[in-house]
Parts: structure tokens; C-alpha cells; sequence
């Protein structure tokens, strides 16, 4: 079978059916339903957990530890993992080319939508605080009702980003 021509040898097709080429990071292939769909159905912790995590869902949880002005860029902190994979941090530090790749595309991501890249110094804390709560939700306590469905983990981060929008274009 062959792809149609827009889908070139660096490209992935989206949920959407963009084509999103890795090399180029058009910003017009981005698309926040396509990143919706990607992080609902990535697993954080590589999949190495008794449930599925996934990075949307980490994302919303992210995004309610934070003061509002920072809460779109909060559930956008992974944004970059729709198209390039969740990929644990011990691999990240010994593939320094992949660091570069996805600070690149986030920081297109941070453009397209309007947050800040680098990344509030809030924000990493949130995160960090949420990588604890999630071991022990998922690991020490094995809480089954913590995890979510990619479909419902997708709705929420929908829903979740187009409030924070709405509460930006308001105070605008």
C-alpha cells in the first residue's frame, strides 16, 4: 500500500489525517484534536503499570495543580508526545538529539497556542508533584479507580483546554 503523496518518509499520519512530517513541524499540521487523541492513548510510565495511565490524563491533573494563568500551558506541557512518543526521562538523557527535537516542536506547540516555552518553574513542580501521586496511586496503592479511559481522558483534555482558552480570550 502507498501513502498518498503528502505522506512522506518523515511524516506520520494523525487522527485527523494531517500529515505531520518531523522534520519540517509545520505548525498548520498541528491540530488540537490530533494531540487530544494521541497523549489518550500514550501511556506514561512506558506502560509499565498494573492500568492504563495516559499522558492526557496526566496532563488535566497537571493542569488543576496551577494558577489559571498557567493552566493552558499545563495540560499542554506534553503536547509534544501526540507526535513523538512518551519516552521515559532515563532514555531522554541519553538520546540528546530527541531532547532537541522535542523542545523544537514544543516550542512551535507553545507558539501555536500562545504559553511560554521554556516551561514555568510552577508548572515543573506540578508535574513532579503529580509523578509522585501517580506511583502511589498507581504502584504502592494499586487504586484501580485512579486511572481513566483513553476516551474519557481525551473528552477531559478537550473540554479542559477549549475552558482555558475561553478564560484567556475573556481576560484579554
Amino acid at each position: 500500500m502507498k501513502f498518498p503523496e503528502k505522506f512522506t518518509e518523515n511524516a506520520i499520519r494523525t487522527f485527523t489525517d494531517k500529515a505531520f512530517d518531523l522534520k519540517i513541524m509545520d505548525p498548520e499540521s498541528i491540530c488540537i484534536e490530533d494531540i487530544a487523541h494521541g497523549l489518550a492513548n500514550t501511556p506514561r510510565w512506558a506502560g509499565q503499570l498494573n492500568g492504563f495511565l495516559s499522558v492526557a490524563q496526566h496532563a488535566c491533573l497537571v493542569a488543576s495543580e496551577v494558577d489559571a494563568e498557567f493552566k493552558l500551558a499545563a495540560l499542554l506541557h506534553d503536547a509534544s508526545e501526540a507526535y513523538l512518543g512518551d519516552m521515559p526521562t532515563p532514555f531522554k538523557k541519553l538520546m540528546p538529539d530527541f531532547a532537541a527535537h522535542e523542545n523544537r516542536l514544543m516550542k512551535i506547540i507553545a507558539e501555536k497556542y500562545g504559553f511560554e516555552f521554556p516551561l514555568a518553574k510552577e508548572i515543573k513542580q506540578a508535574d513532579y508533584k503529580l509523578l509522585k501521586v501517580e506511583w502511589y496511586e498507581c504502584v504502592v496503592k494499586n487504586n484501580t479507580a485512579f486511572y481513566w479511559t483513553p476516551k474519557h481522558a481525551e473528552m477531559w483534555f478537550l473540554k479542559r483546554f477549549y475552558e482555558f482558552v475561553d478564560a484567556i480570550k475573556k481576560t484579554a
